[in-house]
């Protein structure tokens, strides 16, 4: 089994750096990736899912192990290509919307997110920086969040952002992602709309 070790690393590394050995070395069928935070070991996890293996989280004393073996009968995913044309990424940045009442803008940023599903085309929603606030804990943006995924919109929440905040167990909707996630999402929607 090869065995590679990125703890030490922060976002992206873990993940760019487990895709630049799996296409260096694309026959592999077993593999360990040794990482030391949570935000990693989900991200590294995903992606080797993705690409098709199963694989295994074990958490010791100091480092996460990840486990990972090749399953022919997974079917390979890249949910970063659009899957039709027209595709709109929405990108927060912030947990109010607006400038000026911190109330006002929870509130509107609330009846944004219950008013999306209205928007023709919608494939992604982004949340960086204070803006993962929106989905965790008891946040009132919860349900909303919740019914888009349901609907077959993707969320990812930047695991970085998650664990700055120290709230990335309290996460209660999306997919944990990283830079990397982001920066193709970024590249592949037709059009990116910023808040």
């Amino acid at each position: 089994m090869i065995e590679l070790d990125f703890s030490g690393m922060t976002c992206p590394g873990p993940v760019i750096e487990t895709k630049k050995y799996l296409e260096k070395h694309p026959k592999t069928l077993k593999l360990q990736i040794v990482v030391d935070n949570t935000a990693a070991s989900e991200n590294v996890s995903r992606f080797l899912s993705n690409s098709g293996y199963e694989s295994s989280i074990e958490k010791d004393a100091e480092n996460f192990n990840i486990v990972a073996k090749k399953d022919e009968s997974l079917k390979v995913k890249n949910d970063d290509k659009k899957t039709s044309s027209g595709s709109t990424l929405i990108m927060f940045t912030h947990n109010t919307l607006g400038t000026g009442s911190k109330e006002l803008g929870e509130k509107l940023m609330f009846n944004f997110l219950k008013t999306l599903p209205e928007m023709n085309n919608l494939w992604r929603l982004v949340f960086v920086n204070e803006a993962v606030m929106l989905t965790v804990g008891n946040s009132d943006t919860i349900e909303p969040l919740k019914q888009l995924e349901e609907a077959g919109v993707s969320i990812l929440v930047c695991g970085t952002c998650l664990e700055y905040y120290k709230v990335l167990e309290d996460k209660k909707v999306g997919e944990t992602t990283n830079m990397l996630d982001i920066v193709t999402s970024l590249d592949v929607a037709d059009k990116v709309i910023n808040y």
